[in-house]
């Protein structure tokens, strides 16, 4: 009885997914020990992360696409109502007001919201997709950029541009004409000016300081300049687990959240960052293959923006790092420390791995 119950579990699970996840995470785990200082206390608690999020993608592995796809509009709801509680009622911390207290503990709505977009908007494609017209992608604008707007004025510049992200790869998936992409850029391009004088003066700051971050080598600049020594210190092979100086040293800033890629390139390397990549690159690739291989409009465009969100994650996070993109926030999938995120990957490995193992049963439904 029990090993039937089990089985009917596992069969849900994606092995490929799993397998190439499970060793991210055993990394991950590698990486926060040294990032920590050798301390016991923050792998045990990410351990503990990681034991809840696998237990959700197990879940929502075994949640048929078509109960997803039901409850899409009252989840949109529900986050929006409480990002409008942020905005009216929310905890204020370190400038930005971000957190609900619902006093038992704090949530942050706007991590919901990375997936409840997509879901929104795949839902809605998938009941339009037999007359989709201009309307209908303005409509779909609307519902993206309202929880877009409301978390940038937290502030939370990186959780908005990727809800951002998410949200707009299932209408570009959807049929978004080329033509709209280039004429949008354009125009922001041009906009560039007024956007420019609407930013708060931190996140100025942080384009100046990605420009040039000489000019405030021991403020604003810090971040980068110090991660950036410390992958350029790892060399070819890396100075080796637990011996990388600049992190061990406490040179590299918020080293086991943001900016443990810092870490991982200073003790492992060229070598060890190309196979970093190989293993988030075949997670990407098997999203991919997954949402090719949905047998319905709603999974596909929903695989396909889960697919195209996690290589916004790791292109932003990575490229933050490395000093190519402004600092903003974002970690890195499964190797950052943090529940909440852990949480959200969890999730959206349970719905790849549901649209996987339940294609049939959506064809039929």
């Amino acid at each position: 009885m029990i090993r039937q119950w089990i089985g009917r579990f596992i069969r849900h699970i994606d092995s490929i997914l799993l397998a190439t996840v499970l060793m991210v995470l055993v990394v991950a785990l590698m990486v926060l020990y040294s990032a920590s200082g050798q301390v016991l206390t923050k792998v045990n608690a990410q351990a503990i992360n990681i034991i809840v999020m696998m237990s959700v993608m197990l879940l929502v592995a075994n949640t048929q696409p078509l109960f997803i796809e039901r409850i899409a509009l009252p989840v949109y709801l529900f986050g929006l109502t409480l990002l409008l509680a942020v905005a009216l009622i929310g905890d204020i911390s370190h400038g930005a007001r971000r957190w609900l207290n619902l006093g038992v503990t704090k949530i942050q709505p706007s991590e919901l919201m990375k997936l409840a977009v997509p879901i929104m908007l795949a839902w809605y494609f998938s009941k339009r997709e037999t007359m989709l017209r201009t309307a209908d992608y303005v409509v779909a604008g609307v519902i993206l950029l309202v929880p877009v707007l409301l978390i940038a004025k937290q502030p939370d510049l990186g959780t908005a541009t990727l809800v951002f992200a998410s949200g707009f790869f299932v209408i570009f998936l959807a049929g978004l004409s080329w033509k709209f992409i280039f004429g949008s850029a354009i125009a922001f391009g041009a906009a560039l000016p007024i956007l420019w004088s609407m930013l708060h003066d931190y996140q100025r700051r942080r384009v100046e300081i990605l420009i040039d971050p000489s000019q405030d080598p021991l403020g604003a600049g810090y971040h980068i300049i110090q991660a950036t020594i410390a992958i350029g210190s790892g060399g070819m092979t890396g100075k080796g687990w637990l011996n990388g100086t600049q992190s061990q040293l406490d040179f590299v800033p918020e080293r086991t959240t943001d900016f443990i890629f810092a870490v991982f390139a200073e003790e492992f390397g060229l070598v060890g960052c190309c196979l970093l990549l190989l293993l988030f690159t075949i997670i990407i690739g098997r999203a991919f293959i997954i949402a090719s291989q949905a047998k319905n409009t709603f999974s596909r465009l929903l695989a396909g923006s889960i697919a195209a969100t996690f290589f916004t994650y790791c292109f932003v996070n990575m490229g933050m790092v490395s000093g190519i993109l402004p600092v903003v926030g974002i970690p890195l999938p499964l190797v950052s420390y943090g529940g909440t995120s852990l949480l959200t990957l969890g999730l959206s490995l349970g719905l790849l791995m549901s649209v996987q193992s339940h294609k049939r049963l959506v064809a039929t439904d």
